[in-house]
């Protein structure tokens, strides 16, 4: 909490859930204190904008948006589950309360100067970002088609759509890609078109098959790769990363 913050008196209602609120299977307890003027609720992947305070059942604030006069923007999903849960109750424009139980929180006792057990919060939301669209699982991802080309590496690709640009980038330069990731079974493990945001690197900084194969390409072009083990993570590489066969669609968006 900021030295500057100014605490925010504790609502009437803090020390325990009252008759009055609804409670999830869960166990997240809410009531609305403001209606909102929305229509549509949040998804988890959806990225929201809202005030907040939040206090322990003593009364005591450990933090507030409010007093800090700036709302805060976040993925729904990379927050506290009691708040992933809650705010895909609230409509913009709404505010509510929440009596967030200690296992949809930070435990019990958490240490590093989080708060724990039960926790409250006043939550405005002001403004819902919607998330992309996930890429739909390629038609052809279980298996090489007849259709690609194929180096003597062993990758396998085929082009999606014809770039614009002539240049080639070399496995020294940088590039700026879009890209989605599946194992052969349709199950997506990775893609930038999901975060709404391409990424850069180096090519020869990235796996081998990413390495050549985006060597292949020209700016604006898009190509289905097919990436053997030996050019990927390996058979069985640990550590969450996919095994296998990998296949990855790829935007050149450019060659920086």
């Amino acid at each position: 909490m900021s030295l500057f913050q100014k605490d925010i008196p504790a609502p009437e209602d803090v020390a325990a859930v009252p008759a009055t609120a609804e409670t999830t299977a869960s166990g997240l307890a809410s009531r609305v204190l403001t209606a909102g003027t929305g229509t549509e609720h949040p998804a988890a992947a959806d990225t929201v904008n809202v005030h907040y305070s939040g206090w322990m059942l003593d009364g005591k604030m450990f933090d507030s948006s409010v007093s800090r006069g700036e709302p805060i923007s976040f993925p729904l999903n990379g927050v506290i589950p009691g708040w992933t849960e809650g705010v895909q109750l609230m409509v913009e424009g709404e505010k509510r309360r929440f009596w967030i139980p200690a296992d949809l929180a930070y435990g019990e006792n958490p240490g590093g100067g989080r708060p724990g057990g039960m926790l409250v919060f006043d939550v405005e939301l002001l403004d819902i970002k919607k998330a992309p669209e996930p890429p739909k699982t390629p038609e052809d991802v279980a298996a090489v088609p007849e259709s690609a080309e194929k180096t003597a590496s062993g990758l396998a690709s085929r082009v999606l759509a014809k770039g614009t640009g002539t240049k080639h980038p070399a496995a020294s330069d940088v590039v700026n890609v879009h890209y989605s990731g599946w194992m052969l079974d349709g199950s997506l493990f990775d893609s930038s078109v999901a975060r709404g945001e391409p990424i850069s690197f180096p090519l020869n900084q990235v796996i081998s098959g990413w390495t050549e194969g985006v060597q292949l390409m020209v700016e604006g072009e898009k190509r289905r790769f097919w990436i053997p083990a030996d050019l990927a993570y390996g058979e069985n590489p640990g550590g969450g990363r996919p095994g296998g066969m990998l296949v990855f669609d790829v935007e050149l968006l450019e060659i920086e």
